[in-house]
């Protein structure tokens, strides 16, 4: 055979490869190599060990409970398209009971949030989910264009993503949810150790690697995702032909967070497991007991939670409405010395005791309420009346 084979031109001979098998069934051609393990498997194998892992991550964290009605954040991107289709599938294959919804916040982002928005529509429909929209023009009476008009992009980030915390949680309270599940994956809890390293932020340091952030907003959260490398959640989307949005933010191409994210895929591309061993490391740091962390109480002006009088966001918005945008960007106490202390008779967010849910009734107890009042904002130097 061999001699009959080399009496032919080379170029006519055939070539022939190995195939190689799936290292998990032993029986299918392998197509890919995992990130996260270098195994070599077959596109089922890949299904199989990619739900089980999440069901596994879900089930030893007992991250729910029968009968939790539990809100997707869903934004119409890989993450958050792959979790909706993992949350119903697991929740129908394993019976978790849970009463499943999907949150989507609109920032008012023209050509990127409203073109995704159309996404999560869409998988709406796909996945049989009711769905709940809460945007930024109707709670801060602010677009996320708006803001960058005034802030410029060196900080709109810190404002989005502080205003998207807030969001979400008032978004749970109308729909009347437990908890709040996010698509953030391994990779960008190991950014955020990194981030938090890099900035000397023990308190962020100490709860980012938590899967339950139950102590950071006002509804439980946590992230299914969390030992899941990015990369499989694309291949995932790819090769079962999910819909979901692929655009970056127009806005985030100088955000910090994109730093830390282009250091750790240089670190993956020589050590695939440093994601992981990142997430690991920050799992295992403890804080001195001597370091003063700080103490979580309620915001005097909305009754949001946070660590001063006011939270992050009626101080953003505050400087937001004042004309003062580089208010509560940077040091409490060096804002306070450049614009002097804030009113406490201005109203700049409902108050969450005054949150109505879907159907009417009242997201949370009503004691101490206090009643969102209009309020005007400049434009073009015009002051221009604002309603809730």
């Amino acid at each position: 055979m061999q001699r009959q084979l080399a009496s032919h031109p080379r170029h006519l001979r055939p070539t022939f490869v190995m195939v190689k098998l799936c290292v998990i069934c032993d029986k299918e051609r392998a197509i890919l190599k995992r990130p996260k393990t270098a195994q070599q498997i077959c596109k089922s194998c890949f299904y199989h060990v990619f739900e089980t892992e999440i069901h596994h991550t879900i089930v030893d964290n007992k991250l729910f409970k029968r009968g939790d009605r539990v809100a997707i954040a869903a934004s119409g991107g890989k993450d958050s398209t792959v979790l909706a289709h993992i949350m119903k599938t697991l929740n129908d294959r394993y019976d978790y009971g849970l009463d499943l919804s999907l949150l989507s916040v609109d920032e008012g982002i023209t050509g990127y949030r409203d073109d995704s928005l159309e996404t999560v529509k869409r998988n709406q429909q796909q996945y049989q989910l009711p769905l709940k929209i809460v945007s930024y023009q109707e709670l801060y009476n602010w677009s996320m264009d708006d803001i960058v008009k005034e802030v410029g992009l060196k900080n709109n980030c810190t404002f989005c993503g502080v205003f998207r915390r807030q969001a979400l949680d008032r978004g749970a309270v109308m729909l009347g949810v437990d908890h709040i599940v996010t698509g953030h994956n391994a990779d960008d809890i190991a950014e955020t150790v990194l981030m938090n390293i890099l900035r000397g932020d023990v308190a962020r340091l100490q709860r980012c690697t938590e899967i339950i952030t139950a102590g950071e907003s006002m509804v439980r959260r946590s992230k299914p995702f969390k030992y899941t490398y990015e990369k499989e959640i694309v291949m995932y989307a790819y090769f079962k032909k999910l819909d979901y949005f692929s655009t970056e933010c127009i806005y985030s191409p100088n955000a910090y967070r994109g730093h830390a994210r282009t250091f750790l895929k240089d670190l993956e591309a020589i050590r695939p497991s440093a994601i992981i061993d990142i997430i690991h490391s920050g799992e295992a740091f403890e804080i001195k007991q001597n370091v003063k962390m700080p103490q979580q109480t309620t915001c005097k002006r909305c009754g949001y939670m946070s660590s001063n009088e006011l939270c992050k966001a009626c101080v953003l918005l505050e400087g937001l409405n004042r004309g003062l945008p580089k208010l509560g960007v940077g040091k409490t106490n060096r804002m306070r010395k450049i614009h002097g202390d804030m009113p406490e008779n201005i109203e700049t967010i409902q108050h969450f005791n005054n949150i109505k849910r879907d159907g009417g009734t009242s997201g949370l107890a009503t004691t101490g309420a206090t009643p969102a009042v209009p309020k005007t904002r400049s434009e073009g130097g015009n002051a221009v009346d604002t309603e809730w």
